[in-house]
């Protein structure tokens, strides 16, 4: 299993469409709006890393609003 949290910058006003679009993309399993220099945070996780890799690229970055995305792969959990 292969993890990561993805810290989203959306386009002004468009946040609540956002959200919603990335809390409906398999394996995403926490999703919130945030204040700071990140409008969304989610936790997402895959099979393995390429398919981690390819759910961020292919299904996250391409929702409507979304300016940029930095991604934190999980090395270690408890």
């Amino acid at each position: 299993m292969a993890a990561a949290y993805v810290l989203m910058n959306v386009e002004a006003g468009k946040v609540g469409r956002a959200l919603s679009a990335v809390r409906a993309v398999k394996g995403v399993k926490t999703a919130h709006a945030v204040a700071g220099p990140y409008d969304i945070i989610l936790f997402v996780e895959a099979e393995n890393l390429e398919k981690l890799g390819q759910r961020v690229l292919l299904e996250l970055q391409i929702v409507s609003g979304i300016r940029s995305t930095v991604t934190a792969v999980v090395f270690q959990s408890p």
